[in-house]
């Protein structure tokens, strides 16, 4: 069976040969010099870390003199991919998140009009400025896309090379499971990384799409410029990406121009769906990646209602009270749960993806996932790593060698800092050297003797950040530099990759400031490389890191973990760093190397794969349609044939309609307790009726049926059968201590919310907004309370849930199924010491939602061995943990029961 990999760009693209039309860079080498340029130019003539001896930057190159030959290049998540292409005009992008599309000579160019503008303060300043201009009589130039442009594409002769841009920890991964033999076919779906309206209606485009798919197993997704460029540049790039980031666009520079670029962004999702939808067969396995692609599970879904579906969001996610500033965000959402399993780097993005949904959905979230009304959709964290041994084979290239000697002696009596970062506002480049600054203020001693190399990855556009940072540099360096001293080399421009893994090689400590941050997998690659194989008198370099990155959840404390916000905690870390015994730097190292061995990316890949087999399978056979009626035939069968019988048997809804109890009691609901009676009076029978009413509810409605076990308030107080007395299970201390919290948060929507009232129970607290004089607002502000409750007091171990005009608030730690577990483990210990049979009949009935972690249990004594009849049915019309179904409702329990009794 394939895996259909989706992601926003195939691993490879196609490059034009353009007739007649030689590459500036061609044209200039052929002027200056006849003979051909060398593949790779000399050492000293490329862009390094080390200028000329004079002590001044390194010139920037611009565009078309930059040179990179390396074999492998930067990409969307900060990982290199190994390029194979013999193509002498290959490039690596400057900056892992720069917008490449359509800006390359040899390929065509986008048809899209460009969005609105970035910001509205500086488009007036734009508009004005070019106004000025033009009442002075200059005009700008403009670059006008000709037909015979996009003629010559139809006819020019291509070829498909390794693409530069994409999501390379993904490719990595895929690659290292497969080389480990651990993943089935997959095939690639995702865009070429180019404008095609050049190529639309022509024969290149088929053959482009026939090689593509026979000879490298991907299939491309053909989408209008138009549609890319409103979806990738503007809408991901734009509003999702700082959003996931935390940075709520509420401003003109926050480029939160959603109504303008959503459609483009339903356009492109929804052309992945189809290409995908075409070619999927029975049994394939669908693995949506990232956040370009959020609504695609749902779009399939819709088409094939049985697939199974896999996402996996490579980036952060933010808390409810941000992602809820986003104009579209309950269709962002319903889109991934059309989705089997959600996958997220960390916990941290787990927690907060299911309080948003409840949240903003109104839907039930569990430690598992989400509840849907017919279907559950399992949630789940697990980190990516890197591919270590693919890594270490590159740091044996002769050229990381050379720069090894190269940087050792250049820096023989010096500590070396070193940090890599995009330059925005996420990154934390900023917070970086003012920290490293103040550093330098307050020790003096380490003046001249310690060097922070920052390479900041420009985004192509002038910011108030890239001047900012470019003062800082100059104050710090016009400080404290000599002739033979410059503290902070700062280069604005990426390196080739035999330099970065020299880097990483030599550091005494790698720093990173990220304000948030999926996973920073820099931070992996530098604890490989600092095992001093290489370099003998570097080794065990410490590491840096923001506490706002994932990565940082994983490596234990075992990092130097910052807040980035915190000038003087990161001033202090560098000291520390710097100043750590050999002994401790060895003992961290040896901690983090073990842990990202462990995290590779083949791991991460093949287990999330073998994750979603699983609940796939899970979910298919919990699946309502899936679940067989109950058979009353076999169960009378193992009824009359066992010795000892366990009955739990949910009340509202169940054995009795769903009502008010000062209303159910005056009914008498005298053939429910007929049968009771009648099923109590075989001794080989135990019977449990379970109900979140109070105690004393319940002794008035069972007064008449003796021997009868009830469990109250959700599994809080058991009384046991033939006993007068009850026994509370919940911790009393405990449950007042969270009331107490939990009180104060619903006494504050109380007063806001007229007509509503707050019941308080032994063991939870119920808010009823039925009676509430705006019933429609208390509905919709039922969710913020429920999310507020779980957000500020999941530490005390209690969970808020939005039922049908109410919330319930009650421990996690006493349920249904713990209550069930006792009774079952006392009646096994009585059997024993009266020498009797231990149970070996259990059946389990109810409707709600509370009943599944009972079902669950049930079934799990039968897995195990422990019963050998177990029967779990439940009366619900949706997915369920339960082995049969009833479909008549209370009438049909009731006639169950009586048909058992009758047996006896």
């Amino acid at each position: 069976m394939t895996i259909f990999l989706a992601s926003l760009f195939l691993p490879k693209t196609v490059y034009f040969k353009l007739p007649d039309a030689p590459a500036s860079s061609e044209r200039q080498s052929h002027k200056q010099q006849p003979k051909k340029t060398p593949k790779r130019p000399n050492l000293e003539l490329r862009t390094s870390l080390f200028p000329d001896p004079a002590i001044t930057p390194p010139k920037t190159p611009e565009e078309e003199d930059t040179y990179l030959g390396d074999d492998l290049f930067v990409n969307e998540d900060g990982l290199r991919v190994q390029n194979v292409s013999d193509d002498e005009e290959f490039r690596a992008p400057t900056d892992k998140e720069s917008p490449k599309w359509g800006g390359r000579a040899n390929q065509p160019k986008s048809r899209a009009n460009s969005p609105p503008p970035a910001s509205l303060v500086e488009h007036a300043r734009t508009l004005e400025k070019a106004k000025e201009l033009g009442r002075q009589g200059v005009l700008q130039p403009r670059a006008n896309r000709s037909d015979s442009h996009d003629r010559v594409f139809a006819h020019a002769n291509w070829r498909i090379v390794n693409a530069d841009q994409g999501n390379g920890g993904l490719r990595n991964a895929a690659e290292a499971a497969a080389r480990d033999g651990q993943a089935e076919e997959y095939s690639w779906v995702g865009t070429l990384g180019m404008p095609t309206d050049a190529l639309e209606g022509t024969q290149q485009k088929d053959d482009i799409n026939d090689r593509f798919i026979t000879e490298f197993n991907m299939y491309p997704v053909f989408c209008s410029d138009k549609d890319f460029d409103g979806h990738y540049l503007h809408f991901c790039k734009q509003i999702l990406w700082p959003v996931f980031h935390y940075q709520i666009p509420d401003n003109p520079k926050s480029k939160a121009y959603e109504d303008h670029s959503w459609q483009f962004y339903v356009n492109l999702n929804q052309a992945f769906a189809d290409k995908i939808i075409k070619n999927w067969k029975r049994g394939d396995t669908i693995w949506i990646n990232d956040y370009h692609l959020l609504l695609v599970p749902g779009m399939i879904r819709k088409k094939i209602p049985d697939a199974k579906i896999a996402l996996f969001l490579h980036v952060a996610f933010p808390s409810s009270e941000v992602f809820r500033c986003l104009a579209v965000r309950k269709q962002l959402l319903e889109g991934m749960l059309g989705a089997n399993l959600i996958g997220f780097q960390i916990h941290e993005y787990t927690r907060h993806f299911l309080q948003t949904c409840s949240r903003l959905l109104t839907v039930e979230a569990t430690p598992e996932g989400v509840q849907l009304e017919d279907r559950f959709v399992n949630v789940m964290n697990h980190a990516i790593g890197i591919d270590p041994s693919n890594l270490n084979a590159h740091r044996q290239d002769e050229e990381v060698m050379r720069w090894i000697d190269i940087m050792r002696d250049r820096y023989k009596d010096k500590k070396i800092i070193v940090a890599r970062d995009k330059l925005d506002h996420v990154r934390g480049v900023r917070q970086k050297l003012l920290s490293y600054e103040l550093f330098l203020n307050k020790n003096p001693q380490w003046r001249d003797k310690v060097v922070l190399i920052q390479v900041a990855l420009s985004t192509g556009e002038k910011t108030d950040l890239d001047a900012a940072v470019g003062d800082i540099v100059t104050r710090v360096n016009s400080n404290w530099a000599n002739l033979a001293y410059l503290p902070l080399v700062y280069l604005k421009q990426d390196i080739p990759y035999p330099q970065y893994l020299a880097l990483l090689t030599i550091a005494d400590a790698l720093m990173i400031t990220s304000q948030r941050e999926g996973m920073n997998l820099t931070s992996h690659e530098f604890i490989v490389c600092q095992d001093g194989k290489y370099c003998d008198d570097r080794k065990h370099g410490s590491l840096i890191l923001s506490e706002f990155t994932g990565t940082s959840s994983l490596f234990g404390n075992k990092e130097l973990a910052v807040n980035p916000w915190s000038y003087r905690q990161c001033s202090d870390a560098i000291k520390q760093a710097l100043e750590m015994a050999d002994e401790e730097k060895a003992e961290r190292w040896e901690a983090l190397r073990e842990i990202v061995g462990h995290h590779t990316g083949a791991h991460w890949f093949s287990g999330f794969l073998a994750s979603l087999d699983k609940v796939y399978e899970e979910q298919h056979r919990h699946d309502q349609t899936s679940v067989p009626r109950l058979n009353l035939q076999p169960l009378g069968q193992r009824y009359s044939q066992s010795k000892s019988r366990l009955f739990f048997l949910d009340l509202e809804g169940t054995l009795i309609p769903y009502g008010p109890m000062n209303e159910i009691i005056p009914m008498n609901p005298q053939r429910t307790l007929d049968v009771l009676n009648d099923l109590v009076e075989d001794p080989r029978n135990t019977v449990y009726v379970m109900s979140g009413r109070r105690p004393e509810e319940l002794d008035r409605l069972f007064r008449l049926v003796p021997n009868l076990g009830l469990i109250a308030e959700n599994g809080c107080f058991i009384k046991a059968a033939g006993r007068s007395a009850w026994t509370e299970i919940a911790d009393h201390n405990q449950v007042a201590s969270w009331k107490e919290s939990v009180r104060g948060i619903l006494q504050y929507y109380l007063e806001r919310t007229p007509g509503s009232e707050i019941e308080d129970r032994n063991c939870s607290l119920i808010f009823h907004y039925k009676h509430a004089d705006d019933y429609a607002n208390a509905e919709r502000q039922a969710s913020d309370w429920t999310g507020h409750i779980n957000e500020s007091c999941e530490d005390q171990r209690v969970h808020a849930m939005q039922l049908d005009n109410s919330v319930v608030v009650e421990s996690i730690d006493w349920t249904k199924e713990t209550a069930a577990a006792q009774v079952y483990e006392d009646t096994n210990k009585g059997s024993q010491e009266s020498e009797q049979s231990s149970v070996d009949f259990l059946m389990v009935v109810g409707d709600g939602r509370e009943d599944e972690k009972v079902y669950k249990w049930a079934n799990g004594l039968k897995d195990d061995g422990q019963v050998n009849d177990v029967f779990t049915v439940s009366l619900g019309s949706r997915n369920t943990e339960a082995t049969s179904t009833l479909t008549q409702g209370v009438s049909g329990v009731l006639v169950t029961l009586q048909k058992l009794a009758g047996l006896s």
